[in-house]
């Protein structure tokens, strides 16, 4: 008699971990709980072929632990392949921890995260992501030395954010260029959705350079405060996705292309900072590519912050820094042409580069 298959939507009831769609293969997912501190954490190691396991940390408000699960599951696959497109000697980790970062993080809290850190000897080294600042990477750097963007005057690469920024903005050029055939943003229309760190610092970029930028966030008061200081226009629509621009910079927190969403772009580029921005990388990819919009994937272009903290493993300088995250205009062209050679989409075709990378480097440790 053969077994009746189980509903996709069900399988997260039997299998925790290895049933979840966003499930590729990781290597290992740590679960970190102290009730002491109130620390409920998530560790996730997708691949360390290339090398330890680097991706900042993200303390965020999650409906549910399953939420949270698949958010580490997806972030740390996304960071296997940035590292590899960027050509860094890194593997690919990530880290959620569950709860409201203004309220309860405290210097307890990351300690004992740190902690956590410290007791994987090295096979995942931290940074930050969404929920924290550089005077968190201090605190667990109290604790143990697998972390990454601490202060610059203890030794670090400070905030990673602008470096991220410089590399969107680079993307975003080259994007520019290979659809308009000229890589000037002057006069383009932008929507930049999310003014974080990053987002406020690509708006920073877009506006010296003559855009014409319009700013979403949830946050009211960080909307007057950008939009006073660069002039910007706040968008007031009711579908910021039908928005009329011409590129559409996604710089919150991912899965903003979606059902819902991927018929009504009106941008002919959709460049941001924001990671796993297609719900579904290869449906949505496809319609993007169908609709005739130029998708500069996400872990290519935003690959800016990693590349300035992994100035700290390989000790080089904020203007090596730089240089690596120019470059990664040029990587931007190559693979939007391999994705026309190759008839596949653009987020394939930048999949395949950083898993040739990693295909190579499992033959040479095979010799």
């Amino acid at each position: 008699m053969v077994a009746e298959l189980v509903p996709l939507k069900d399988l997260h009831k039997m299998d925790p971990v290895f049933g979840q769609v966003s499930f590729d293969d990781h290597e290992q997912i740590v679960f970190c709980n102290d009730k002491d501190t109130g620390l409920k954490a998530i560790i996730g190691i997708h691949n360390r072929v290339l090398g330890p396991a680097l991706g900042g940390t993200r303390m965020w408000n999650y409906t549910n632990e399953w939420e949270a699960l698949n958010d580490v599951l997806r972030l740390s696959r996304g960071m296997t392949f940035k590292s590899a497109v960027a050509g860094l000697n890194l593997g690919g980790g990530k880290a959620v921890i569950i709860g409201d970062a203004k309220t309860q993080k405290t210097p307890e809290l990351m300690r004992k995260f740190g902690e956590f850190v410290h007791s994987l000897s090295g096979k995942y080294i931290t940074a930050e992501d969404v929920g924290m600042q550089t005077e968190d990477m201090d605190t667990v750097h109290e604790v143990t030395p697998y972390v990454t963007g601490i202060s610059e005057s203890k030794g670090g690469s400070g905030n990673p954010s602008p470096v991220t920024a410089y590399g969107v903005y680079m993307g975003m050029k080259a994007s520019a260029k290979y659809k308009y055939g000229s890589d000037s943003l002057a006069g383009k229309k932008v929507l930049v959705q999310g003014i974080g760190n990053v987002g406020v610092t690509l708006v920073d970029y877009l506006v010296k350079e003559g855009a014409i930028v319009t700013i979403a966030d949830i946050s009211e008061s960080r909307l007057q405060e950008v939009a006073a200081k660069y002039g910007v226009q706040i968008f007031t629509g009711t579908d910021l996705y039908s928005a009329d621009v011409d590129i559409y910079a996604p710089c919150a927190l991912g899965a903003t292309i979606n059902d819902d969403s991927v018929y009504k772009i009106k941008a002919s580029i959709v460049a941001g900072a924001a990671n796993n921005q297609l719900a579904d990388e290869n449906k949505h990819g496809k319609i993007l590519q169908e609709r005739g919009i130029l998708y500069a994937p996400d872990f290519l272009i935003n690959a800016g912050g990693i590349i300035n903290v992994y100035a700290e493993i390989e000790k080089y300088d904020k203007a090596e820094s730089l240089r690596r995250t120019e470059n990664i205009y040029n990587t931007t062209l190559e693979i939007f042409d391999y994705a026309v050679k190759h008839n596949i989409t653009t987020h394939a075709a930048a999949l395949t580069f950083a898993q040739n990378r990693i295909n190579q480097r499992k033959k040479e440790m095979q010799k």
